[in-house]
């Protein structure tokens, strides 16, 4: 049986912590931020953590 390859698309947009967490920048931070309040801003900022079944959907496609 073949091996599984990379999904390229998606090691670019997601990093594997050390402890195995994928992390990943939230959509909806890139323009129009005039109507969204301060915290929503702030909130955008900083990157977010996978969790559930979509995580281990995405270990398994980077896993090479």
């Amino acid at each position: 049986m073949p091996k599984m390859k990379t999904h390229k698309g998606l090691k670019k947009r997601v990093k594997l912590t050390a402890k195995g967490k994928v992390k990943y920048n939230p959509s909806f931070a890139g323009h129009l931020m005039s109507h969204k309040t301060g915290d929503h801003r702030r909130k955008l900022r900083r990157p977010s953590f996978m969790v559930g079944r979509p995580a281990i959907r995405v270990r398994i496609a980077l896993s090479s």
